[in-house]
């Protein structure tokens, strides 16, 4: 795998560039998304982005080795812990307030003890 990764247009910088742009994305989805879910989904996008890097920098540095892959492994299954746990939290969130809206989470709604800080 090495050899494909090093040489012609599956060369590392394109999966470079490929890997910078998916975590561009994500990183635009984390700064201009208003839906809860959306801004989980660019999150998870730059971790998988983040996950495909280890991969390809592990395929071209020590090919017999499986470190990248490991890593990756370990990205993908803090990623799956972190979306049940932010489901969770968004079905509680969308029970007591009827939206998940991050802008309407301002805390002066139902349940909210107490006036202006």
């Amino acid at each position: 795998m090495a050899e494909n990764l090093a040489s012609g247009a599956t060369g590392l910088h394109a999966w470079l560039l490929v890997t910078s742009a998916l975590f561009s994305v994500g990183v635009y989805g984390l700064l201009t998304r208003r839906n809860a879910v959306g801004i989980l989904l660019s999150l998870e996008l730059c971790l998988n982005a983040a996950a495909v890097q280890f991969v390809v920098f592990n395929a071209v540095r020590a090919p017999a080795r499986v470190d990248g892959a490991v890593m990756a492994l370990f990205v993908v299954a803090v990623a799956a812990a972190e979306v049940v746990v932010a489901m969770a939290i968004f079905v509680l969130l969308y029970s007591r307030r009827r939206t998940v809206d991050v802008t309407d989470l301002t805390g002066d709604g139902p349940g909210h003890a107490g006036g202006a800080p």
